[in-house]
């Protein structure tokens, strides 16, 4: 009996089982030999180990492979999350850093321009803008303007822009200097016959200072320009270049 509950609990098909027979008082009429009593054993044992096994379901449920799926699916989903924050932290910190050590960088450049965006300003016409001598207010010089509207003069001393703007062009041209001065992004003046100049290519100058100077000996010259189209709206008032209304 001991061997056949131990055989059942390791759910192990039994091959062999020792039978031991106690001598009885009374003798049987019928008795089975020792060899087949064993055989009933150990086929009743596997009988019922074997009911035993086709019962028993061992697959897995349903719910858990669905459980792991839904499991799986959230780890996925948190580890695209942490990813996008580590990204955003990374590209905030490389801002502050870049902020710190590199402010002219054309990142901190462009982002300012989103944050400050640039106001755009009209510039004014060339006809709004009011004209100054291009000679001393003590020269003896006598100044002309032709009817394209050129301005003329011959003498030596000091000479000026026409209005405020910075010098773009300096050139060296039979003997003298052509000096191309931009008052605004159309509108610019072109003097020629200056024998020295006092500025360089970027430097801003002044309607009431001078800016170059010329010995007397060749005639200056100076011709105003709206983009590429010279201008011959002027007349003079005195030495002073106005425009014609």
């Amino acid at each position: 009996m001991q061997d056949l509950d131990y055989a059942e609990m390791l759910e192990i098909p039994a091959s062999t089982v020792t039978v031991t027979k106690k001598k009885s008082f009374f003798r049987r009429r019928e008795q089975l030999p020792r060899d087949d009593l064993k055989e009933r054993v150990v086929d009743s044992v596997n009988e019922r180990v074997g009911a035993y096994v086709e019962g028993e379901d061992l697959s897995d449920p349903p719910e858990k492979t669905a459980k792991n799926s839904i499991k799986f699916g959230k780890d996925r989903e948190s580890i695209i999350l942490f990813s996008e924050i580590a990204a955003v932290c990374l590209i905030a910190i490389s801002i502050f850093l870049t902020n710190i050590f590199m402010p002219t960088s054309a990142i901190n450049t462009f982002i300012s321009s989103l944050v400050n965006p640039v106001e755009e300003t009209s510039e004014p016409s060339y006809n709004e803008l009011a004209l100054s001598s291009v000679v001393g207010s003590f020269s003896d010089a006598e100044v002309t303007v032709s009817e394209n509207g050129i301005i003329t003069f011959t003498a030596a001393g000091t000479v000026y822009p026409v209005c405020d703007g910075k010098v773009s062009e300096i050139t060296l041209q039979n003997d003298s200097y052509v000096v191309k001065i931009a008052h605004t992004s159309t509108f610019s003046s072109v003097i020629t016959g200056i024998d020295t100049v006092y500025c360089s290519v970027g430097d801003s100058v002044k309607g009431n200072l001078p800016f170059a100077y010329t010995d007397g000996e060749g005639e200056v010259s100076v011709a105003l320009y709206d983009g590429e189209e010279l201008i011959d709206g002027l007349t003079l008032s005195g030495a002073v270049p106005v425009w014609k209304s």
